[in-house]
């Protein structure tokens, strides 16, 4: 499995856990904007990684995995906001942060590469 299909899938994984989470924030603790923006930046990953594979150049790639990789990091921010207003618990946060680590990094290699592979 190359690295594309395999950033594709790990982050499809993790949408889902993030739409979980938006389930239960929601219905379980009643909150509504903080569990809102983690949804819409935790499922964006995905969706631009989806959108890199029919990018119309190796520069169109780069700023699509670029964004992925934006998104990720906000990502990484509504996650902390929530578990520090003690929204999620230590052990949902280390888990599904690990998880969104997992994907920076990979976010980090692929950008790397494609620019190496430009230049």
């Amino acid at each position: 499995m190359n690295k594309n299909n395999h950033i594709a899938e790990l982050t499809k994984h993790f949408a889902i856990r993030i739409i979980k989470l938006y389930c239960y924030l929601r219905e379980e603790k009643k909150e509504f904007v903080l569990s809102k923006q983690v949804l819409r930046s935790g499922t964006s990953i995905g969706a631009n990684i989806r959108e890199s594979i029919y990018a119309q150049s190796r520069a169109d790639f780069v700023n699509k995995m670029s964004i992925a990789l934006k998104e990720s990091s906000e990502t990484e921010y509504w996650l902390e906001l929530l578990h520090e207003a003690g929204f999620i618990d230590d052990k949902v946060f280390d888990s599904i942060f690990d998880d969104n680590s997992k994907i920076s990094a990979t976010l980090i290699n692929i950008i790397k590469t494609a620019k190496e592979t430009v230049e």
